[in-house]
């Protein structure tokens, strides 16, 4: 499929939900404060989408800013459950269509639900594209709305 400026399939997505995307591309990174340094913005900025297996082909979107990790309890609470796992890579992508590092919940596989962490609000913020050396920044409300995101306080 022939993509309008090569944006990628998340950014066609977060278009198609009606979002103002800007794209960045920029070279490998290897730590959360290049990554920042890359997409001209700070740490808190950059939204880090994790996959997350509640049971058996049941895992949703957790959405946590880069400076921070998720409180598991407070995310069970949430969920009602006593379990959560990580899947290992090669699920994430089956799951996804993502390879880890570039998870999305913009233009992936399925659309499973998405738990926001409550600090991701009222700015704009940067997400993956959906490819290495990609991102999209969109308004963060906005977005949490287009993906009928929970959004709770989870770090």
């Amino acid at each position: 499929m022939n993509q309008p400026d090569g944006d990628g399939p998340a950014a066609l997505a977060a278009r198609a939900a009606g979002l103002d995307v800007t794209v960045t591309r920029h070279g490998p990174v290897n730590s959360l404060a290049e990554a920042a340094a890359a997409r001209g913005v700070q740490p808190r900025d950059i939204v880090k989408t994790m996959v997350v297996r509640r049971a058996n082909d049941d895992y949703l979107f957790v959405l946590v800013p880069g400076d921070a990790e998720i409180a598991w309890p407070k995310l069970r609470a949430l969920l009602g459950v006593s379990r959560l796992s990580m899947p290992d890579a090669a699920t994430a992508r089956k799951v996804t269509g993502y390879e880890r590092g570039t998870i999305t919940p913009f233009g992936a596989s399925r659309a499973w639900p998405v738990i926001a962490d409550a600090s991701v609000t009222g700015r704009r913020v940067s997400i993956g594209g959906g490819a290495h050396g990609v991102a999209i920044a969109v308004d963060a409300d906005a977005m949490l709305a287009a993906l009928d995101a929970t959004v709770a306080d989870i770090t």
